[in-house]
């Protein structure tokens, strides 16, 4: 079986992004073609990855290594494993559908689409880095288009939105910045290639003090992208302004770069601090998961319930994060997928009943499920799959992390579980008000995702759901080749 290439991920989506700055700004159909080509190839090749990567060999495959800046040890890098190879999957899904879903962009197509690719590219390339610098440089890339594209084709409060998730954003990166470059100055081996640096910690752990100084900057750090609380504020204005393509990837994708940094550079390399702080973190995932699922219910605007909901799953992530065996590291990568594909959906859902009703408010809404069956009936699922419904990927994830998290915290889990009852409550209220009851008579001509390419972007997420709900195994055994490893060097 040939062997993939992971250069052809990213530099497809730069080839296309070449391509757009030389097609005229009226060409919006080309536009919108060599997008749609330039992510639906790397989806496929991530495919290509994911199913060619021998979870029975495990470790890193598919490695590329070219020295780029000998005298600092910077290299270019790329490699996959159990865990970002399956982040590739999620990061391929997601941006395809968020380039087909944004046919609605009718202003400044051009700019539009080259800042979307510009993030693609970025994310793919920190998912790919097995070497700090670039997985830090990648991570950059692709948060630096995210306050232009609020700003410029977001909701009525897009300026104040794109400042504040931009303030948050910049000051988290610049305290995981402190804590890398400190990981990168106490390792003693001058080089930020992380292959490197996991050998040498594994035989030669750094001092508790500097451990626990950098497990908390890198922690701190990228813990606000992932809205650990009290940092999560940003979050749901973010979202709820954001055009409906950087919801999607920004929830759906960007959150779970920051807990696969948390796994990679701070609880693997890291395990004395991690016992030492992570106990705190669990404490705080539960005010996460039950805190901001009472702000989720107080919410009338659909967008910033899912904003909230989004911040209120993260603490599942926490809390497995902080369990340090394989059941509960399995059900975090699980979740990683599971809520990324469910908060894409969820987003796109959400984007096209406001671009249909011009409304996100609840109490303006009703019965949209008599004149839009298709998007209705596929928020139901949404909810459902949210909720942890059985059947979805969401339930599989959740109870892997319960599991995994009741030897440890079961007080905590206790509580986590009642976060679900949370979830199911106002996640019924939004198809209560927004889904049934009677039709508000201005939205009686409203048009449903009727045709099979209005609907495809959705059907792709929500089968993706299905699937590894029906069948986990599909990923499970991809995912502890690597996390087995991971809890072994914790426990």
């Amino acid at each position: 079986m040939m062997t993939p290439n992971l250069s052809f991920i990213l530099l497809l989506p730069l080839l296309g992004l070449g391509l757009l700055c030389f097609v005229p700004s009226d060409k919006t159909c080309l536009i919108r073609r060599i997008s749609g080509i330039t992510v639906l190839i790397p989806f496929i090749l991530s495919i290509w990855v994911y199913a060619a990567y021998d979870h029975l060999s495990g470790g890193f495959q598919f490695v590329q290594n070219i020295p780029w800046v000998v005298p600092f040890g910077i290299s270019y890098h790329l490699g996959v494993d159990g865990i970002n190879s399956l982040m590739l999957l999620l990061l391929g899904a997601t941006s395809f559908a968020a380039v087909l879903i944004s046919k609605s962009v009718k202003e400044r197509v051009k700019e539009y689409y080259i800042l979307l690719l510009i993030t693609v590219i970025g994310t793919y390339g920190a998912f790919l880095s097995l070497d700090i610098f670039f997985f830090y440089f990648f991570h950059e890339v692709a948060t630096v288009p995210i306050f232009f594209m609020i700003a410029i084709w977001g909701s009525a409060r897009r300026e104040f939105a794109a400042m504040k998730l931009t303030l948050f954003l910049v000051a988290g990166a610049s305290i995981a910045l402190i804590g890398l470059i400190t990981l990168y100055l106490s390792s003693g081996l001058q080089t930020f290639d992380l292959v490197q640096i996991q050998a040498q910690m594994a035989s030669h752990p750094m001092p508790i003090y500097v451990q626990d100084c950098i497990f908390i900057l890198i922690v701190l750090g990228f813990g606000i992208t992932l809205t650990l609380w009290p940092f999560y504020t940003w979050a749901p204005v973010g979202y709820g302004e954001a055009p409906t393509a950087i919801s999607m990837l920004h929830a759906g994708v960007l959150k779970k770069l920051a807990a696969y940094a948390i796994i990679r550079f701070a609880i693997q390399l890291m395990p004395q601090a991690a016992h030492t702080w992570m106990p705190l973190v669990a404490v705080l995932a539960i005010f996460n998961i039950i805190y901001c699922g009472l702000v989720a219910l107080t919410q009338r605007d659909l967008k910033y319930i899912l904003g909230y909901s989004s911040c209120s799953h993260m603490g599942y992530i926490f809390l497995g994060l902080a369990c340090f065996n394989t059941i509960g590291l399995n059900g975090v990568v699980f979740l990683m997928f599971a809520h990324g594909i469910m908060a894409a959906l969820a987003f796109a859902l959400a984007g096209y009943v406001e671009e249909q009703t011009h409304t996100r408010n609840l109490d303006e809404l009703g019965g949209l499920l008599k004149c839009m069956p298709f998007i209705g009936t596929c928020f139901m699922m949404v909810a459902f799959a949210s909720a942890g419904v059985p059947g979805f990927a969401n339930f599989v994830a959740e109870i892997l992390v319960l599991l995994g998290a009741w030897d440890r915290y079961p007080f905590l889990t206790v509580l986590a579980v009642f976060g679900l009852v949370v979830t199911a409550i106002y996640l019924l209220k939004a198809i209560r008000f927004g889904f049934q009851g009677p039709l508000n008579p201005k939205f009686s001509t409203l048009v449903d995702a009727s045709s099979l390419s209005a609907k495809f972007p959705y059907i792709i997420l929500l089968a993706l759901l299905i699937l590894v709900g029906c069948l986990p195994t599909v990923i499970l055994t991809h995912i502890e080749s690597s996390t087995r490893v991971i809890a072994r060097s914790v426990s």
